[in-house]
């Protein structure tokens, strides 16, 4: 009795309103290339880097060797360009040392007015350094900025075998953390991005870091947007200059002679939120530019649209033998998605079930899906729900039904 039934609502949703966990499908074409080298410790070799990024709105060029522009309060993808193929992090990789540190905090394992032992190890890296003194003990508070601002080697191992008591157990922490927040494609050798067999990260798992920094723990991203910090006397500048610039109010920079120079930055602009892993460009001056002409591209192509909100009804189904001809379906979250400006004159927003439903139908009852369409996209759907339950007739209501008698039956 059931069939098929897909309704065409509109081919624009200008004017409805609210917010979402799901991202805009990838384009179809699109392939994740990290699979092949899984067995491997080593990164997989980028393509060149006159290779376009993959877009929602069609190729881009891009200098960048890896890159990954997401939409923090979607998650939608907006750029990618061997976002997920494996590659030297350099420093990007005390974003996750961040995120260690930062949940220590959180939970009271650790206080920011607390010191820690500066050990021979801590003082002997090499690399940028915050210039921690030997045998003495340094806040954790002036660690953090260390890390984050001077990107300082020094500070992540003292912070590090201060929480953990050794580097290697800090890092099996990072590797144990990383999966549960989305870092699926990473693995760590050490907690500063110091170059080593079998460390690496994707561009994907950097924005996504980001992500989860921003959104667990917000009192603590302002360290990432300091313009400078002092410490032993020694005046460091933020390596970010988009930070410096006004551009971005976080996240970290990175260079290795294997990775090039890499950037993670993160822009609220009007309330709406972009998030940038690139990594890959020839020297600081390049990084930077690329940085701020991604960022911009961005922001000047792709907005949140409020579609429907939660227990908005959408759409109306019969119901077969039940005791009103039809219930609501709603969305049992609010909708919001990022889609490119001038959205409305290519997508297409219609509804996809088995019609009738079958009474008893149960509130909250899934019956159907919203699918929103846009050409050369896969199609995004949004589970629908019965808005309230709909009871099934009494067996004479039942009987009249089946002659076609019955105000609530439906043939």
């Amino acid at each position: 009795m059931n069939v098929r039934t897909r309704r065409f609502l509109l081919s624009s949703a200008a004017g409805l309103a609210a917010v979402s966990q799901f991202a805009w499908a990838r384009p179809r074409h699109a392939k994740h290339a990290a699979h092949a080298a899984a067995a491997s410790g080593a990164p997989v070799e980028a393509p060149a880097t006159g290779a376009p990024a993959n877009t929602p709105i069609g190729p881009l060029d891009t200098v960048a060797r890896w890159a990954c522009i997401i939409d923090f309060n979607t998650g939608a993808t907006l750029l990618e360009k061997a976002a997920d193929e494996r590659m030297p992090p350099s420093s990007l990789t005390k974003m996750m040392t961040a995120y260690i540190v930062f949940g220590m905090l959180k939970t009271g394992r650790l206080h920011l007015d607390q010191t820690l032992p500066v050990s021979e190890r801590a003082w002997r890296m090499q690399g940028s350094k915050m210039f921690v003194p030997l045998g003495e003990s340094v806040a954790v508070s002036d660690l953090i900025e260390g890390m984050l601002i001077q990107s300082g080697n020094d500070a992540c191992i003292v912070l590090a075998e201060g929480v953990a008591g050794s580097e290697e157990q800090f890092v099996n922490m990072m590797n144990q953390e990383a999966p549960k927040i989305g870092v699926t494609n990473s693995h760590f050798m050490n907690c500063t991005g110091w170059p080593a067999d079998g460390h690496y990260m994707t561009a994907r798992d950097v924005a996504t870091v980001a992500l989860h920094l921003i959104r667990d723990y917000p009192e603590y991203y302002h360290y990432f947007s300091a313009m400078d910090y002092t410490y032993n006397k020694i005046k460091q500048g933020n390596r970010n200059v988009l930070v410096d610039k006004g551009l971005a109010d976080g996240l970290k920079t990175g260079h290795t002679d294997a990775g090039g120079y890499g950037l993670c930055a993160s822009s609220n602009r009007n309330g709406n939120r972009i998030i940038m892993a690139i990594n890959g460009t020839a020297s600081s001056n390049e990084r930077a530019h690329e940085g701020e002409r991604l960022l911009g591209w961005a922001f000047a192509n792709f907005e949140n649209v409020t579609l429907f909100k939660r227990g908005q009804v959408i759409d109306r189904m019969p119901v077969w033998m039940g005791t009103a001809p039809d219930v609501a379906l709603v969305s049992t979250r609010d909708v919001v998605m990022t889609l490119p400006h001038g959205w409305q004159q290519r997508s297409h927003i219609g509804v996809d079930y088995q019609s009738p439903a079958v009474a008893p139908v149960t509130a909250g009852q899934a019956l159907g899906a919203l699918v929103l369409s846009n050409p050369g996209m896969q199609d995004v759907r949004l589970e629908l729900v019965a808005q309230n339950g709909v009871p099934r007739l009494g067996l004479l209501g039942r009987a009249m039904a089946r002659l076609g008698h019955a105000p609530g039956g439906h043939g």
